[in-house]
């Protein structure tokens, strides 16, 4: 077999049932012969964000992935895989790539080379021998720490050659890590030996599958919740103790409880600034847990770092209250607090009413998510934002549930993401609703990837 022929098969014994793609690739033809099913959207772009889309509604239980051309297809790739590198997603690009001979010669796009800097990892096959363990490298990149895509160019003069060592590849596995019991006992004293204690729950809390154990500490220490916006559906918006989304739209609860908390624990959150969320204020103190250690002190002073997989993180601390702190019964506090966000909420929405329910002509945009928020079944949508006024105007009010209910993002914004973001997203399941509002301005970038 030849390392088209090979790659394909991999990709088969990974999982991967369809793959997005744009316009030409060998690999295209190979992975339909091994029952992989091609789908060909109307740019490199929107492909990428299918992919993408895909992975982030699967919460990285299964991966996008996309296959172009060399050269224009990869040079139009790039802003796609910028958004997914901003946002942590993680997706396989496997763009072909011009011979070796060729690839070092000026204006040749060299793929692998020009991605580093956007990529989790970037390699090149540059020997028919190497496409075995340059898969099986790329492949436990994107199962082991901080999600993001990662790229591995097929250079034509070593694809096209027989390869005899395909039967040396296993799958990768999935490694977690947690930190110290030490460093998980300090941080559950200084959330108990608080005044007004914040979670600020990020995308890391739904990609480890950690939602439950998110709400059961909520509930043992009677913590109010914050969201940012890739990690919007990481906690039930409807729970007594939901704060909102960190939007910079966002609901009076958050800006009101941020401004309140002595302590911050910063759960599956790069935390990192951004023009488009929260910056949380100066003077608080910070618990951050992530998997990925450029995180931590990055943009804030951090008092605790907790480095590891947040649903084992979230156990062990569960697990330290519930052995070292069964006098703590939050149960008067919790009311209270549940209380004074309950009426803090229907302040803010009392003062938005009218918008809310505006008979305006053209349609209040307001009106229109008002609506919507009161007639889709949560639990069985899939909802999205486009870049700009869209994600301001949506983020505050639609009401997210379940684990991937909403798919939030924006570290970087390209206009038009939201179609084809849908698009991977319906791949993912068929059986729900998928929507993404979005403006005329979005429309105009991705409306004739509808085609697909």
């Amino acid at each position: 077999m030849n390392g088209y022929e090979a790659i394909a098969k991999i990709l088969k014994k990974e999982g991967v049932e369809w793959i997005a793609c744009f316009p030409s690739n060998p690999l295209i033809e190979e992975v339909a012969k091994v029952g992989i099913r091609p789908i060909m959207l109307r740019h490199e772009r929107g492909g990428i964000m299918a992919a993408d889309g895909y992975s982030r509604a699967k919460a990285g239980k299964g991966v996008g992935v996309f296959a172009c051309q060399g050269g224009p297809g990869a040079e139009n790739s790039y802003g796609a895989i910028a958004q997914a590198w901003a946002d942590s997603v993680p997706l396989l690009f496997l763009p072909d790539g011009a011979s070796l001979m060729e690839a070092d010669v000026k204006p040749s796009f060299w793929a692998s080379r020009n991605y580093e800097k956007i990529t989790k990892w970037s390699e090149s096959i540059n020997h028919p021998e190497r496409i075995i363990p340059l898969m099986r490298r790329a492949v436990h990149s994107l199962k082991n720490g901080r999600p993001g895509p990662v790229l591995l160019e097929m250079h034509k003069d070593s694809m096209t050659q027989e390869i005899n060592n395909y039967n040396t590849y296993e799958s990768p596995k999935e490694s977690k890590v947690s930190p110290t019991d030490d460093d998980i006992e300090k941080s559950v004293k200084l959330l108990i030996d608080s005044k007004n204690p914040v979670i600020w729950s990020g995308q890391g809390v739904i990609y480890s599958d950690a939602t439950i154990e998110l709400k059961v500490l909520s509930d043992l220490l009677g913590l109010p919740v914050i969201t940012t916006m890739p990690g919007k559906s990481s906690f039930d918006e409807r729970d007594p103790l939901s704060l909102g989304s960190a939007n910079r739209t966002a609901p009076k609860p958050v800006w009101k409880w941020l401004g309140l908390a002595d302590t911050i624990f910063a759960i599956g959150s790069s935390l990192t600034k951004t023009n488009y969320g929260i910056t949380i204020p100066d003077g608080k103190k910070i618990i951050h847990s992530t998997n990925n250690y450029e995180d931590i002190n990055k943009d804030y002073s951090i008092e605790i770092p907790l480095l590891g997989d947040a649903k084992l993180i979230l156990e062990k601390m569960i697990e330290c209250i519930k052995s070292n702190y069964k006098h703590i019964n939050p149960s008067n506090e919790k009311l209270s607090l549940s209380q004074d966000i309950k009426e803090c909420k229907n302040e803010w929405l009392n003062e938005w009413r009218p918008l809310l329910n505006s008979d305006m002509n053209p349609i209040n945009p307001y009106r229109l998510i008002n609506e919507l928020n009161n007639t889709i079944d949560h639990e069985n949508s899939i909802i999205t934002h486009d870049a700009g006024h869209p994600r301001d105007q949506i983020m505050p009010f639609l009401t997210s549930t379940v684990p991937c209910s909403y798919l939030g993002w924006g570290k970087s914004t390209h206009l038009g993401y939201g179609i084809p973001l849908m698009i991977g997203a319906k791949i993912a399941n068929p059986d729900k609703f998928c929507l993404n509002f979005m403006g005329d301005g979005a429309f105009g970038m991705s409306g004739l990837d509808i085609e697909t």
